[in-house]
């Protein structure tokens, strides 16, 4: 059992703060890598922090676990926090606090090769044709990022 499940067997759905490391990806040609679950939205690829972890730990673990890539580097995007990133469902589930750590990969290795088990579809776009169905707060940050990659 992981330590979201263990908190929630202690507090229910009350609100809880969760730290979700995830990483832009880019290719040679400079597409990004996104990635989704069956009928959800795209987003980038990412996990939830686990106790005794790094973030670089934790993202590198569930890239190689989700999409079978190795990150060789990273460089810090940003840091991400706020009203954007709370959810509570209308439904009774789980409500979350996320505070997301972005980083950014140019330097990886493998052919991404989505976990078929966890039904993860995954896939390189171009940042000005990124699908419709793309997160907003992700498509937001994309957006910023497509910014600083024409300043360098």
């Amino acid at each position: 059992m992981d330590y979201c499940e263990n908190m929630r067997g202690m507090i229910g759905n009350s609100p809880l703060i969760i730290v979700r490391p995830s990483v832009a990806i880019l290719n040679n040609q400079g597409e990004i890598l996104l990635n989704r679950y069956k009928g959800g939205t795209w987003g980038i690829p990412g996990g939830i922090l686990q106790l005794n972890e790094s973030v670089e730990e934790c993202i590198k673990r569930n890239i190689q676990a989700d999409l079978g890539l190795t990150i060789n580097s990273l460089q810090l995007f940003g840091v991400y926090s706020g009203l954007e990133l709370y959810t509570k469902p209308e439904n009774g589930e789980d409500e979350y606090h996320i505070v997301a750590i972005g980083y950014l990969c140019t330097d990886y290795e493998g052919e991404g090769t989505p976990d078929a088990n966890q039904e993860i579809e995954a896939e390189f776009f171009k940042l000005e044709q990124l699908p419709e169905e793309t997160d907003p707060f992700i498509k937001n940050k994309l957006v910023e990022l497509k910014g600083i990659l024409e300043k360098i």
